[in-house]
């Protein structure tokens, strides 16, 4: 199965394909090849994109996309449309990456940003400031600064800053999704978009002109 990341991503919130997704799904169980094809090319941009941020290398990140669509191909009879197709996609590309981080004996970094700062139980309710550079006015550095941010954040908030500000995903799906409870969704929220701040402020100061 041969995947092109080069197009731009197509929209996939609206109903319309919604409904497209539960036709097309059904064509899938019957072992149309080419109905998966269309499934392939709505996601895979999107899919990649969420992969890239989670794995650094461009080549690894290519291959556990490839990945992704070969098992979900594999594993379609077994859906069994509780969620949408997107949402299952990407839990089968977190667990993916969740694998090959252990295969490369990797440990989440910064993994002290998840030490009780806040309690997991606590309904955090967030301000809707999310991250979304090719909206800002901003130079090419500081997109490079957000972007190692993202990459440097603990492992367990990166995908929940990903999902939700990004794909735009809403807390009960990304709490479904991931298996966790919304209270520590909206936590891991809190906590990776308050790394991202710090460092993108830290970027900012050391920008700011001296008058000394």
């Amino acid at each position: 199965m041969d995947i092109c990341y080069g197009a731009a991503p197509l929209a996939i919130n609206s109903s319309n394909n919604l409904t497209d997704d539960l036709a097309i799904i059904e064509k899938c169980r019957r072992n149309d090849a080419e109905a998966f094809g269309l499934v392939v090319d709505r996601y895979q941009n999107r899919v990649f994109g969420f992969v890239r941020r989670m794995i650094r290398d461009q080549d690894d990140a290519s291959d556990v996309t490839q990945e992704v669509f070969i098992k979900a191909y594999q594993n379609i009879k077994r859906f069994d449309g509780r969620s949408s197709m997107r949402t299952w996609l990407f839990k089968i590309a977190h667990n993916l990456c969740i694998d090959y981080s252990r295969r490369a004996g990797r440990t989440p970094r910064f993994e002290a940003l998840d030490a009780n700062p806040i309690d997991d139980a606590i309904d955090v309710e967030l301000p809707d400031t999310r991250w979304q550079p090719e909206t800002m006015a901003v130079d090419n550095e500081l997109i490079e600064v957000i972007e190692q941010g993202i990459a440097d954040i603990s492992e367990k908030l990166r995908p929940v800053l990903l999902l939700h500000d990004r794909e735009d995903m809403a807390y009960e799906e990304i709490s479904s999704m991931l298996d966790i409870p919304m209270g520590t969704v909206k936590s891991r929220l809190f906590l990776a978009r308050a790394f991202l701040h710090e460092r993108i402020k830290a970027y900012l100061n050391e920008e700011a002109p001296s008058y000394e």
